[in-house]
């Protein structure tokens, strides 16, 4: 064996761990994860009794402190963290067995040993470990390796983490990879995983945002250990990693945060567009990792991932802090359940950011664990998220992991833009109950939405509409009158149609996994075989904005909104595809269009029409025109134009 450390092989996570109080803590024996905080000394017992939840045990064996350790001995050079990290892990080695919990855990703590070693080793000022650890170091290091490499996961994320760990260890510890077999082996079987990992659209096949971003981070991560150190990688795994970037930078909010959509936890990964930047040199990577700055804002700002059933939508690209900026971002789930176990019952979920804040968000994990109350189901199932749950039932039969007894599906069937309108329309029917849900959502430029949700069953049934607030928005505030309710916090408004059953209950928010709070839920009720459910949604830009009118025909339907300022919107959108618009004496095969008031307060104020995905136009009785592509049309015409138009 020999003294030597490992290679400096690039960390993708050491912004994560800057080597703050958590390194104090671990030199006092003192360990926090998932909200709950262990005094378990040096050296700890490895087989101590932890908390119930299991999670705490495995991040805890992951070693992550390691890394903590290491910054603050390269930020001061104080050896007492040095010998922490020392006598953490030769307590390690001297306790557990090289097949000590799962897998993908000793996938972690391997790969966070060689990032730890490494660090300290480039330190000025370190001179060598305690004499024999590195040869200890060493020979757990290979026993861990081989027991990765006889027993990996067989697909999903746990597996690419598991290749990513084989991969730091060839490239970091080449000693311990005599005849190059390792790095061969790590090289193909992560090119083929990411084959079966990422779907066509670039999403992680298990469709949560969270292990998305993971699953990329240790992909982008290996990329550049490649680059490092010469290791050759197809043009074929380049592509599908930069499709997954393409998600990744469609479903990061304007602030630089994801939604949390199944088992995801709150957090920013812009480092990781900036580094597929410097990878790819992708200017609109560039432009979003640095909020504007630097690089070319991307040159579509409404993102379709139709196998994974993820839909995006943003007002524009323009940097927040700008003068006027058009933050406003949607992501809507209209997929499948995820692969494996993370996915939760959520089709036809909204999560819903503007003006810097959000105004309806999902909820995220919280939890894995199943004690008394089960808050694994509440966070996981169909009432924590912006949905309508029907019979308080949740979409897919409940099971911690993955579904055993058929899954909600749900379909995206259409979606239509034009500069100012983002129209979206997916349904979702469960084998839980015989109701079909379908959600018709506008996002109009700038900052608001309009949702229609339709339910259709052959028996009645008790319909929730539920839309989950920012819990820092405060207590919502409720104004009711004789058609619908309007919900104002400090930072969202919402009125929902029809108003005689609404109400708000508590709910929860858990941006961290093991830690939860208090936040508002809006709930509206129908008692119905057939329902109807209108939501106007708004941040600060157009708070205030009410439903005017609203009509539901068997051809075309629309509703209108009326602005504070006097301005007025319409959205009319067609019930099935051979139906046609009529406005100002011409008939539109169109899906949808919006018209808007030019100027606010005016008598004659008129009309600006904007029709989305246009096929045919025909004037009165003339010819009717034909486009070979549909296109966006504008127009203008009188007040009497509107449908409903009232002086």
């Amino acid at each position: 064996m020999t003294d030597a450390a490992p290679r400096d092989v690039f960390c993708p996570i050491w912004h994560l761990h800057p080597g703050s109080s958590a390194a104090d803590d671990a030199c006092a024996g003192v360990f926090e994860h998932a909200g709950h905080r262990l005094e378990l000394g040096i050296p700890p017992d490895w087989d101590a009794t932890l908390p119930s939840d299991e999670e705490w045990g495995i991040e805890w064996n992951k070693f992550y402190f390691g890394l903590e350790l290491a910054q603050a001995f390269a930020r001061n050079t104080e050896h007492r963290y040095l010998a922490a990290w020392e006598e953490l892990v030769s307590s390690w080695i001297k306790q557990a067995p090289a097949r000590f919990r799962s897998t993908d855990v000793t996938a972690r703590r391997v790969q966070n040993w060689i990032f730890a070693w490494s660090r300290f080793a480039a330190t000025p000022g370190f001179r060598s470990l305690r004499p024999g650890l590195a040869d200890r170091l060493r020979g757990s290091l290979s026993e861990q390796t081989w027991e990765i490499r006889n027993n990996l996961t067989r697909e999903r994320n746990h597996r690419t983490l598991e290749l990513f760990a084989l991969s730091v260890v060839a490239m970091g510890c080449p000693d311990l990879d005599s005849d190059g077999a390792l790095l061969d082996f790590s090289v193909s079987a992560l090119e083929a995983n990411a084959k079966e990992d990422l779907l066509s659209d670039g999403a992680q096949r298990e469709r949560s945002t969270h292990y998305h971003m993971i699953v990329l981070r240790n992909l982008l991560a290996f990329r550049e250990n490649a680059r490092r150190f010469g290791v050759h990688v197809s043009a074929s795994f380049d592509d599908r990693v930069q499709r997954a970037c393409d998600f990744a930078l469609h479903i990061h909010r304007p602030d630089g945060t994801i939604p949390m959509l199944s088992d995801s936890d709150s957090g920013s990964y812009l480092d990781l567009l900036g580094l597929a930047a410097d990878l790819y040199g992708r200017e609109d990577y560039l432009f979003v990792a640095t909020s504007g700055r630097r690089g070319l804002p991307p040159r579509e700002r409404r993102g379709s991932f139709s196998e994974a059933g993820y839909i995006t939508s943003r007002g524009s690209w323009s940097p927040q802090g700008t003068d006027n900026p058009v933050d406003a971002h949607l992501l809507f789930d209209c997929g499948p359940v995820g692969d494996g176990g993370h996915g939760h019952y959520d089709a036809l979920h909204l999560d819903l950011f503007e003006s810097g804040v959000p105004i309806v968000l999902d909820p995220g994990r919280y939890t894995y664990e199943e004690s008394d109350p089960n808050w694994r189901h509440w966070f996981k199932g169909t009432r924590a998220h912006n949905t309508v749950c029907v019979d308080g039932l949740d979409q897919t039969p409940y099971r911690r992991g993955k579904p055993k007894r058929g899954s909600a599906t749900a379909l995206l069937l259409e979606r239509v833009s034009s500069p100012g309108l983002d129209s979206i329309l997916g349904s979702v029917e469960s084998p839980c109950y015989p109701a079909r849900h379908q959600r018709r959502v506008f996002q109009i430029d700038p900052g608001y939405w309009i949702v229609i949700d339709r339910l259709v069953s052959p028996r009645r049934h008790r319909f929730e509409l539920l839309w989950h607030l920012a819990p820092e928005g405060g207590k919502p505030v409720l104004d009711r009158d004789a058609a619908a309710v309007t919900v104002e916090t400090d930072r969202a408004w919402l009125e929902i149609w029809p108003g005689e059953d609404v109400e708000v209950e508590e709910g929860w928010i858990a941006r961290q996994y093991g830690i939860r709070e208090q936040a508002p839920v809006v709930v509206a009720s129908q008692d119905a075989s057939h329902a109807h459910f209108v939501t106007l949604l708004a941040g600060a830009r157009c708070r205030g904005a009410r439903l005017a009118s609203i009509d539901f025909e068997d051809d075309i339907s629309f509703v209108e909104v009326c602005h504070q300022d006097g301005r007025r919107d319409q959205v009319l959108w067609r019930e099935h595809a051979a139906a046609k618009i009529h406005i100002a004496g011409t008939r539109f095969d169109a899906p949808c269009m919006l018209g808007r008031s030019s100027r606010p307060n005016g008598v004659d104020h008129p009309i600006r029409w904007e029709v989305a995905s246009c096929r045919s136009i025909q004037r009165g009785d003339g010819p009717c025109a034909n486009f070979e592509t549909p296109r966006a049309i504008h127009f203008d015409a009188g007040p009497d134009s509107l449908c409903g138009n009232r002086p």
